[in-house]
């Protein structure tokens, strides 16, 4: 069994991340928030907590809540890029909170491994419904919509999204044998 990652791991991964310069996209899902109703105030927050982290953040856009909606904005964000898209909003129990449908519409394969570490984060994540996955050469994560609750989200697996989108992207080279791997095939 691996090791937890310790305070070192995370920082080293952190700014390894900083010397790669990912490319990242952020959806707000909030019907409140589109209709001028409420500022985003997560979007600004997670744009911030990405650029510290390397990545250069290509386009924010909010639109209302909805499946078609959801999904019809990562379809169209998935279009000719690479990296990473971060929702917000829409992932708990109110009959409008449809971002995770949404999501399963476009997502070729899951990684729950990545939901859940988030949802581990804060005693509320367990009311979060949010999923996270793969969609041709994207990686998709659904935050919550609070803004505190997406930062924290987010901080959760921040230290290992690089490698996941190498591994994505097919810029990894294979894993050394000391971290369970073989120098002769990758995960």
């Amino acid at each position: 069994m691996r090791e937890p990652l310790t305070g070192t791991t995370r920082e080293f991964l952190i700014t390894y991340a900083q010397e790669m310069d990912f490319a990242a996209k952020i959806l707000i899902v909030s019907d409140s928030a589109s209709s001028g109703e409420r500022e985003d105030l997560a979007g600004p927050l997670l744009t911030t907590q990405l650029e510290e982290a390397g990545y250069t953040v290509f386009e924010l856009r909010v639109i209302p809540d909805g499946v078609e909606s959801v999904a019809d904005a990562l379809h169209s964000f998935i279009d000719g890029f690479s990296g990473l898209i971060v929702t917000s909003g829409g992932t708990g129990f109110s009959p409008r909170d449809l971002t995770p449908e949404g999501t399963l519409r476009v997502l070729d394969r899951e990684a729950p491994g990545l939901s859940e570490a988030m949802r581990l984060v804060n005693p509320l994540g367990r009311l979060s419904r949010s999923r996270a996955g793969t969609a041709e050469r994207t990686l998709i994560l659904n935050c919550p919509g609070s803004p505190k609750g997406a930062v924290e989200s987010l901080g959760a697996v921040l230290d290992i999204l690089p490698h996941a989108l190498e591994l994505l992207l097919g810029e990894s080279p294979p894993h050394p044998p000391d971290i369970g791997g073989s120098t002769a095939i990758s995960s």
